[in-house]
């Protein structure tokens, strides 16, 4: 960027195209917006590899393999100027909690009951780079460039929402705001625009520790850090393999993802289902899903069940074995059928699940 252009550092310029950016960020379905410098922080990047040093990221090794690009907007596009912190809605409607100790339905994810937001945020963050992109150009701002990201990228998208001032990092780690509770989605823009930052979010979790007692695999080994070995989260999406034993009953019913540590945060109270983005309203078929059905799933089953979910990335055979650690835990004799069927599965850590499984249906009290 030639920064000898006047048009291109005048502050009026800037301020009044950030405020229309706004605006059309709501248009566009976000309900937070902010902005950060694009300097690289030495705290974030001294903290990330603490974490990564510790193990915490367990077999998620596109965590440690660009962590030098990870730490910091600068370390990733010299270029950028700063960055455009945006959030939308997921809050949910209905209690994620309430299906707790329901030993015939299956606990899914708030943020996966409805349409994968990885395609509407990313849909929705094209849209606005193409917005802003004429805006510029219509301004005489032909060389400004820009880059968008929504989780797939080496991008801290919660920090950097702190840093922009739209929420704080909660003792789960999770970003949290006065508005939307613990329900957003965030991506990033990253612009050689130097749009004006907004003053970061200050912490607000004082001394309530709801999240870290509400874990039900204890993966908060202190406030503010998360062993993602022990989530699960983690534990259901991530991991490949044999769910390992000692977080096996742990895990109740909940077949994908788990929301314990977020449905417990009193900021919740501010959340209203009314800010949701439409994509994320929950399909009613993935609510309170009975497990005699999920466990029936084969491949064309689960994609066919699945389209268009985040749920379909992790495939049949780890769904089915999270299925089966759920039946298992139901106590329901009931579902010995289905289990029994996938004694000898095709994939191995399927059929060790089922077998784990009707051991523990058939235990004698």
């Amino acid at each position: 960027m030639d920064r000898s252009k006047p048009d291109l550092v005048n502050a009026a310029v800037i301020d009044g195209l950030k405020a229309r950016l706004i605006d059309q960020a709501r248009a566009l379905g976000f309900a937070a917006i902010g902005f950060a410098p694009a300097e690289d922080d030495p705290l974030r990047a001294e903290r990330l590899h603490e974490w990564l040093d510790a193990g915490y990221h367990g077999d998620m090794a596109w965590m440690a393999d660009r962590a030098d690009v990870r730490q910091g907007p600068q370390s990733m596009w010299p270029d950028a100027a700063s960055v455009i912190a945006l959030g939308m809605s997921y809050a949910p409607d209905h209690d994620p909690l309430a299906l707790e100790g329901n030993p015939e339905r299956a606990r899914i994810s708030v943020y996966a009951q409805g349409r994968d937001y990885h395609d509407v945020v990313k849909k929705a963050l094209k849209a606005l780079g193409r917005w802003l992109a004429a805006e510029t150009k219509a301004l005489g701002l032909e060389e400004a460039g820009m880059k968008v990201f929504v989780d797939t990228a080496p991008v801290m998208e919660k920090p950097l929402g702190e840093a922009a001032g739209i929420g704080w990092q909660g003792k789960h780690t999770n970003l949290v705001s006065r508005e939307h509770g613990s329900w957003l989605f965030l991506g990033a823009i990253y612009s050689t625009l130097p749009f004006a930052p907004d003053e970061p979010h200050d912490g607000n979790c004082g001394t309530c520790n709801a999240c870290q007692t509400a874990c039900p695999t204890d993966a908060f080994p202190a406030p503010y850090r998360l062993d993602a070995r022990r989530c699960i989260s983690y534990l259901t999406i991530e991991h490949h393999g044999p769910i390992p034993e000692e977080f096996r009953r742990p895990m109740g019913n909940r077949i994908y993802g788990c929301d314990d540590c977020l449905a417990v945060c009193p900021w919740n109270k501010f959340a209203s289902s009314a800010a949701r983005n439409r994509a994320f309203m929950a399909r009613a078929e993935l609510i309170a899903p009975r497990l005699e059905e999920l466990l029936a799933l084969d491949d064309a089953g689960f994609r066919s069940l699945f389209s268009g979910s985040p749920i379909k990335r992790i495939g049949r055979n780890r769904f089915v074995r999270n299925c089966l650690i759920a039946a298992g835990n139901s106590g329901n004799p009931a579902l010995l059928p289905p289990v029994r069927a996938l004694l000898n599965d095709a994939d191995d850590t399927v059929a060790e699940a089922a077998n784990w499984a009707e051991a523990e249906l058939t235990a004698s009290p």
